[in-house]
């Protein structure tokens, strides 16, 4: 009977797995399963094959740390060379110089300036804005700073930015401020070698 079967069957899912079931041939003909069977029905019990349970293992949830966000490195708006300007001729008679950088903001602690003269380090990185350099042979030269932290990492950099030197030579000096007798000898432009020979007086002797 198909729909006898059914009916087992969906009372197999409804039931608990512990609970027991019944069956029994109603007045009409009609097989009947339960699981509370009545005075006088003649139920008989059904006898149930033990449920296909698997137990499973307890699934592992693995947690991902929570990320952390990356420390920005400190940011500079400005960093530039206040002295001497882009392009600027310098006129001093020995080659002195003095650069000037600044930053916006301040330099921060820990953070120290590095300046390039014709792509080399002058000197050791420090936390004063100001370089002095002296005697710089005539010609065109590079500049530019950087600010470095404790470990050397470069923060920000200028791009090289040109500056010219003139000196005036020995003999323009001269001109400007002949030798005098004293001079010869202790002026770089005034070499004794090139000292003109004294005028001797000669003394008046009367002819007699």
């Amino acid at each position: 009977m198909p729909n006898a079967r059914l009916l087992f069957a969906l009372l197999l899912v409804a039931l608990p797995a512990a609970a027991e079931v019944y069956t029994y041939v109603d007045a009409a003909g009609n097989r009947v399963f339960t699981d509370q069977p009545r005075a006088g029905d003649n139920a008989k019990r059904v006898e149930l094959a033990p449920p296909n349970a698997m137990t499973s293992a307890p699934a592992t949830i693995h947690m991902r740390p929570p990320a952390t966000a990356p420390v920005a490195a400190p940011r500079y708006d400005l960093l530039r060379i206040l002295v001497p300007e882009p392009d600027a001729t310098l006129r001093d008679g020995d080659g002195t110089l003095i650069v000037t950088v600044t930053s916006e903001p301040n330099l921060l602690p820990g953070h120290n300036f590095r300046l390039y003269l014709d792509g080399k380090v002058v000197g050791e990185p420090t936390r004063s804005p100001v370089f002095p350099l002296a005697t710089q042979d005539r010609g065109t030269h590079q500049l530019s700073v950087e600010i470095v932290n404790a470990a050397g990492v470069v923060l920000e950099r200028t791009p090289s930015q040109p500056f010219h030197v003139q000196r005036p030579s020995l003999a323009q000096k001269r001109n400007v401020n002949p030798c005098k007798k004293d001079d010869w000898g202790v002026r770089p432009e005034c070499p004794l070698k090139d000292k003109p020979p004294e005028k001797r007086d000669i003394p008046f002797i009367p002819f007699i």
